[in-house]
């Protein structure tokens, strides 16, 4: 998972700017600390990191232990503490550990301290499930599609006795975090389903297969004179593009401006289509996961491993 580390002053300058310092004096305080620090030998740095270990592991056992008395906290074998906020549809798929995932969370300290945020990023997180700290492994795994769960993270199951270097977590600190998981990828079912949609598609009006199984349909034509584009040709285009459930992953249009490129270097789908078009001609693309992205989707998302693809294409010119 990326992290965006929102790391807090530290201890020593939120002192000196409570008790009115100037800058300068500030800044001399925490150089002198800096330097004092840098003095330690190896020995008294292990020594300080051992001593903070088993502080914040007491303070973690403490409130875990408070927190598992709570009427609306769940706790598995492994020790890890969880509440549903907010149940999604019945019919929502499950991730087991190796599916890819795509969430919104908010992480936080025991005090509140909030460390990471997709939500203030303005952007979900995909990741795969096996690859991510043991609270959330196991954790995700027992929600579905649309659920909202709170998580109290054991040490063990975060990032354990080191913490992570540099901040802001740090040794032997139990978490909390806010998960809303939004979407599973699991590779093999994505397959089935874009071959049952492609295979109920093809049998629409207006709709057309090519050999390559890419479908497509004529929304409306342009001038019959205008140029239609070979592969090494640049296009001008204006575009949309959405997953099979309607969700919009990209468009020119929101953006309010074309976009050209040479169409051997897009994905097969779009350079073998948009050969089919004149210059005016606005068409919509129903692109197999083969002429897509394939068994990667787009690492970071928004587009998961087989995954079928719609686009709407109006071809402006052929440079």
């Amino acid at each position: 998972m990326s992290k965006v580390w929102l790391i807090a002053a530290g201890a020593a300058a939120l002192t000196i700017a409570s008790c009115g310092k100037s800058d300068d004096n500030a800044e001399s305080i925490d150089n002198a600390i800096e330097l004092a620090d840098e003095a330690k030998t190896d020995a008294e740095r292990k020594a300080d990191h051992a001593k903070l270990a088993a502080e914040n592991l007491a303070a973690a056992e403490e409130f875990l232990a408070e927190n598992a008395a709570r009427d609306d906290v769940n706790v598995t074998d492994s020790g890890l503490q969880f509440m549903v906020l907010e149940e999604g549809p019945e019919d929502g798929h499950s991730p087991v550990s190796t599916d890819l995932v795509v969430v919104h969370y908010v992480g936080t300290l025991k005090d509140g301290t909030e460390f990471d945020s997709s939500r203030a990023r303005g952007a979900a997180a995909q990741f795969p499930l096996n690859q991510v700290i043991p609270g959330w492994t196991e954790g995700v795994q027992l929600m579905s599609e649309g659920d909202r769960y709170r998580f109290f993270i054991p040490p063990a199951l975060a990032y354990g006795e080191n913490g992570t270097p540099g901040g802001p977590i740090g040794p032997n600190e139990a978490l909390i975090f806010d998960v809303e998981l939004i979407k599973v990828h699991n590779p093999e079912r994505n397959l089935e389903i874009a071959k049952q949609f492609l295979e109920e598609n093809a049998k629409k009006d207006g709709v057309q297969t090519t050999d390559s199984g890419l479908q497509y349909q004529v929304i409306t034509e342009g001038n019959k004179d205008g140029k239609s584009p070979e592969a090494a040709d640049t296009v001008e285009v204006h575009y949309q593009g959405t997953l099979l459930n309607g969700t919009e992953f990209d468009s020119s249009y929101a953006r309010g401006e074309t976009i050209e490129f040479p169409l051997n270097r897009v994905i097969p789908g779009w350079t073998e289509g948009v050969q089919l078009m004149n210059e005016g001609d606005k068409y919509r693309f129903f692109i197999p996961p083969a002429l897509a992205y394939g068994e990667m989707g787009t690492p970071g998302g928004p587009i998961g491993p087989n995954e079928a693809l719609v686009f709407e294409v109006e071809l402006i010119s052929v440079k």
